[in-house]
């Protein structure tokens, strides 16, 4: 049965499901629907990317340690990107990420998950302009829905979001439901706030 999680809540992945190794975190998205007149300009499509940012010691060591649409896959081989989805359109998960929590590096004890909106400042791009934005995490024996953490709240003028982590605590995994937005104008910058 699938926790539904308010911000800040933090929940165990391992207690209930022993034997849990590969996690799908799916990830999803809508556009505001823009009101335009006759004679204006279709807006250019919200692009958000999601990513994994891989911790040691709540640091990310270097950039290797990023997983997103320029890096498919972590080259521990634990962490797989499932390819970038340009608009967000359509029902369910636009982007997803599989990770196989059994084969994480002992050194990896965060992984963050982040998105941020493609060339947010260029496109005058904001989250307030995204709706029923959401991330759940799925146990991948089953396909069954652990957990999920669905935004409720408004974040005009920002262009990233840390949606949550899944971290090691005593031995186990969990997941925490941050939903901080940012301003950082793209992945390097909301990357280096880890450094």
């Amino acid at each position: 049965m699938s926790v539904s999680l308010q911000k800040g809540q933090k929940v165990s992945l391992s207690k209930d499901n022993a034997g849990l190794s590969k996690v799908l975190v799916g990830l999803g998205w809508d556009e505001v629907k823009q009101k335009g007149g006759f004679f204006s300009k279709k807006p250019e499509p919200i692009d958000c990317d999601a990513s994994v940012i891989l911790l040691q010691g709540g640091k990310l060591r270097d950039n290797t340690d990023l997983v997103y649409y320029g890096n498919l896959q972590h080259k521990s081989g634990t962490v797989q990107h499932l390819g970038d989805n340009l608009t967000g359109a359509g029902e369910g998960d636009d982007e997803q990420i599989v990770i196989d929590l059994s084969r994480v590096p002992a050194e990896y004890d965060r992984l963050v998950v982040v998105v941020n909106i493609y060339h947010a400042v260029k496109r005058k791009q904001h989250f307030g302009m995204i709706e029923n934005a959401f991330i759940r995490l799925v146990d991948g024996r089953n396909n069954v829905e652990m957990c999920k953490y669905s935004l409720t709240d408004s974040y005009p003028g920002m262009t990233a979001m840390v949606f949550g982590e899944i971290y090691r605590h005593n031995g186990e995994w969990k997941f925490n439901a941050i939903g901080q937005g940012t301003n950082d104008p793209g992945l390097g910058e909301l990357a280096a706030r880890y450094f």
